[in-house]
């Protein structure tokens, strides 16, 4: 019963958002506990307080992309369309242009860039994020970049790993620029 239900739920997801979820499929077919641990990891993905949504998905694509240049990149992406952030946005955090970022969103995307790369130069960053917005926005931002990688390495780690893509926002493809030209 449980199997079943979770099944249409993913299948409800995949049509949603145009996302192939046979990975998670898998996973629940071989171990239904497995399963149930990735549907946690998927809740603490969700949970965002005290950031705008900007801010919260600029960082969120950061991550997704580290590790994505595909489908995991596209579902963030449309997700935060859906959750209403500007497409200009997105395109800017996609293709790396700063320039075309709010101050905020510059904030989110240099925050998570500089945590990723394990920089010292996080640190104020940091400090700024917990003064503008406070401790449950940092954790956001954290569960966000954590999230947004854990599913591309899963997928690739049993052979779900598709090549890279353009990425849609706003009805129009944008490359995904991984690194600083």
């Amino acid at each position: 019963m449980i199997k079943w239900l979770m099944r249409r739920r993913l299948a409800a997801f995949e049509r949603s958002f145009g996302y192939d979820a046979s990975y998670a499929r898998d996973i629940l077919e071989a171990t239904p506990r497995g399963f149930m641990a990735l549907a946690r990891i998927q809740a603490m993905g969700r949970f965002r307080r005290d950031i705008p949504a900007d801010v919260y998905y600029a960082t969120k694509l950061v991550a997704a992309r580290a590790e994505d240049c595909g489908p995991c990149t596209q579902l963030v992406a449309t997700m935060a369309e859906r959750a209403g952030v500007p497409a200009e946005t997105l395109r800017a955090v996609l293709a790396r242009d700063e320039r075309a970022m709010s101050e905020t969103v510059a904030l989110g995307f240099r925050f998570a860039e500089a945590s990723l790369a394990h920089d010292p130069a996080a640190d104020a960053m940091r400090e700024e994020i917990m003064r503008r917005w406070g401790q449950r926005a940092l954790i956001s931002l954290a569960f966000a970049m954590v999230t947004a990688r854990v599913f591309p390495t899963i997928k690739y780690a049993l052979g779900h790993g598709q090549a890279c893509a353009r990425v849609v926002v706003g009805g129009k493809p944008v490359a995904v620029l991984r690194r600083a030209a």
